[in-house]
């Protein structure tokens, strides 16, 4: 019988647009990477692919099997005819394929030459109880050259009934074989101290943590990552009037450079607290099983507000950590609760269990997109 987390090997094109912070890019490079995994074919379509230079080296060299990363230009340049056709179509994060392409392929499709290919819209990653009804929906397409097509929303998610989180077969023994505290000994981490690492946009409340750091009798080791938390954090420093370079108090900073995927994962095994933002980050935060605070993409009218909602109630976030993220987010101009890490550590190592026990997004897309491909004539 067919191995349900290894259906027949497909080709696919996959389209991300870099919006900003690369997240986009790096949801879009792991789902490259696992499909790849499992024997099947990527075509990554790319407008920006800078940020793969330090996320995935060697990734635009084609240093990965099965993986062909491709220029998204303007105006798209289609591939020759003699290009095979992909079995699947991948729409990331609401970007539209270049008109040009789907016209190409309705060439081929009229011509009897290839048939539709399974087009999945991939959606944001959400906590909200509409995407476990909305999850797997059909959309048929009404017109252009693709009218009579159907695509079909995909959703990731934190239940049963979505489909799953982004993570590798081996990601549980890779981390169990982590050596974490020779990790934080050559990271400079002094015993007794505390870690953490610090990934975020601009939260209102970084000042007022910074400084208790720098007042607490515990040292802290605070790990920022490159770009924009490194700008927030010297501008934190400022006007707590710290220097960024040294230590100021029990409070030391590294400055880190962009880290590849792989080595932020050991980041966030390695630290007592995690800082992240976006989606990327915090599905593997998730998954490291270490407390965190999530700083959630803000929205202008304020959208996110019920996202946050939603996550918290579903990872049953203690009283402490749901009033420390509403202060983190800006949505509630309350001081800062107190850190109670070993309920925070308890809470997110059950959810870690929730989330290794459910079948992870590579597979159970590959198997939905199976089950599509069967009914395409």
């Amino acid at each position: 019988m067919p191995n349900p987390r290894n259906p027949p090997p497909a080709l696919w094109d996959i389209f991300c647009r870099v919006i900003d912070n690369h997240g986009d890019l790096g949801v879009c490079w792991r789902l490259s990477r696992q499909l790849a995994a499992r024997g099947h074919a990527v075509r990554l379509w790319v407008d920006d692919p800078r940020a793969l230079r330090w996320m995935a080296p060697g990734a635009l060299q084609g240093a990965l099997a099965n993986i062909t990363v491709l220029p998204w230009t303007q105006p798209f340049a289609p591939l020759p005819d003699s290009a095979p056709c992909a079995d699947v179509w991948i729409e990331a994060f609401g970007c539209d394929i270049p008109p040009e392409f789907i016209a190409s392929r309705a060439q081929r499709v009229a011509a009897n030459i290839a048939p539709p290919p399974v087009w999945i819209n991939l959606e944001y990653l959400s906590a909200e109880r509409h995407v476990e009804r909305l999850h797997g929906l059909p959309s048929p397409v009404l017109h252009g050259p693709a009218a009579g097509w159907t695509k079909w929303f995909y959703y990731p998610g934190f239940t049963p009934a979505t489909g799953g989180l982004l993570h590798e077969d081996d990601l549980p023994a890779r981390q169990a074989a982590f050596d974490r505290a020779a990790w934080r000994r050559a990271q400079g981490v002094p015993a007794g101290a505390l870690a953490a690492s610090l990934f975020c946009y601009e939260p209102p409340a970084l000042p007022e943590l910074l400084a208790r750091w720098r007042q607490s009798a515990q040292p802290t080791r605070l790990f920022v990552t490159a770009g924009r938390a490194a700008d927030a954090a010297r501008q934190a420093m400022r006007t707590i009037n710290a220097p960024s370079a040294t230590v100021t108090g029990t409070l030391t900073p590294a400055w880190l450079p962009y880290l590849p995927q792989t080595a932020y994962d050991e980041l966030l095994w390695g630290c007592d607290l995690n800082f992240v933002r976006g989606e990327d980050s915090l599905v593997r935060a998730l998954l490291a099983g270490q407390p965190l605070v999530w700083h959630i993409y803000p929205q202008h009218d304020g959208a996110h507000h019920a996202k946050l909602q939603a996550f918290l109630d579903w990872l049953d976030a203690p009283p402490s950590l749901r009033d420390f993220h509403r202060a983190w987010n800006g949505i509630a101009s309350t001081p800062l609760p107190a850190l109670e890490l070993d309920a925070w550590r308890e809470c997110a190592s059950a959810a870690r269990a929730r989330l290794l026990a459910q079948l992870d997004l590579a597979s159970q897309l590959t198997r939905f997109v199976t089950s599509k491909r069967q009914t395409i004539k």
